[in-house]
């Protein structure tokens, strides 16, 4: 049975049969579909969604290869810029021949590769606020892996405007942080960082195994947020110390207040009370 805690992503109208299970994907995924509170339901509703992944990197790259393998039916990925060699100590969709050329090609191509039945689009490109709208518009679900608050602010303010969904997921050196943020439910991230800190990717340094561990978990947010299948961190902040494993939860708040979401908060309440 569903947890009646875990909000469900809802489906579009679109006819039921174009997300039928083929007999190819029914075992493909039939050790995920035997989990308590998933079943075939649960594998259809990660078919029909089209997820965005913004800075694919040793985060990003890692959060898009989970939810290719689990059967997410299409990937919009997000990142400008080339692949660096320093980038190849935690960039798992990379490989060595691939230096100097645009780094979210590669992803698509070994995405498409380990799973040909999900879509991939790549898109060599930055958040800007030329493209967040419509980027956040096509998608069910964001999750944000940016490297810069200046990119993640950009996509807050998108999803939020557009009532979209967004798993939320950053590191520093050994520490990381996970959170689900769901307009009109939860705070936003402006909610929970209105002082932004400083940011700079290479001013710290990092092991694989860092993002590798954030991203495995953003990926479970996102199954969670999109089946139904367990309860994902609504209105809590888990913080990671990866090198003690030490983790915490941490409650956070809507601030009615917020410039990004009380105003859509505002107006919602207005509409109730009408």
């Amino acid at each position: 049975m569903v947890l009646q805690q875990a909000p469900v992503l809802t489906l579009d109208d679109r006819a039921e049969s174009v997300f039928d299970l083929t007999p190819k994907e029914l075992e493909r995924y039939s050790r995920q579909i035997m989990l308590p509170n998933f079943g075939e339901e649960a594998q259809r509703k990660l078919k029909s969604t089209t997820v965005l992944v913004t800075g694919v990197g040793g985060l990003g790259g890692t959060v898009a290869l989970y939810l290719a393998v689990a059967g997410i039916g299409r990937l919009v990925l997000l990142r400008g810029g080339e692949l660096r060699l320093d980038d190849m100590n935690r960039q798992i969709l990379m490989t060595d021949d691939w230096v100097g050329k645009p780094r979210v090609f590669k992803a698509q191509e070994t995405l498409e590769a380990i799973n040909p039945d999900v879509r991939v689009k790549a898109i060599c490109e930055y958040v800007t606020p030329e493209n967040v709208d419509s980027l956040v518009k096509g998608a069910d679900i964001a999750i944000d892996c940016a490297h810069n608050f200046t990119e993640r602010d950009l996509l807050n303010e998108a999803c939020v405007r557009w009532n979209k969904p967004m798993v939320e997921a950053a590191m520093n050196g050994m520490e990381a942080y996970l959170t689900t943020i769901v307009p009109g439910v939860t705070g936003c991230l402006s909610c929970l960082f209105p002082e932004k800190p400083e940011w700079d990717r290479r001013g710290f340094g990092v092991l694989g195994a860092v993002p590798g561990t954030l991203a495995c978990l953003a990926a479970l947010e996102a199954i969670k947020l999109i089946t139904g299948c367990d309860r994902p961190l609504l209105s809590k902040l888990l913080t990671m110390d990866l090198g003690r494993l030490e983790f915490a939860k941490h409650n956070t708040y809507r601030d009615p207040n917020c410039p990004v979401c009380g105003n859509v908060l505002l107006r919602r309440k207005t509409r109730r009370t009408r």
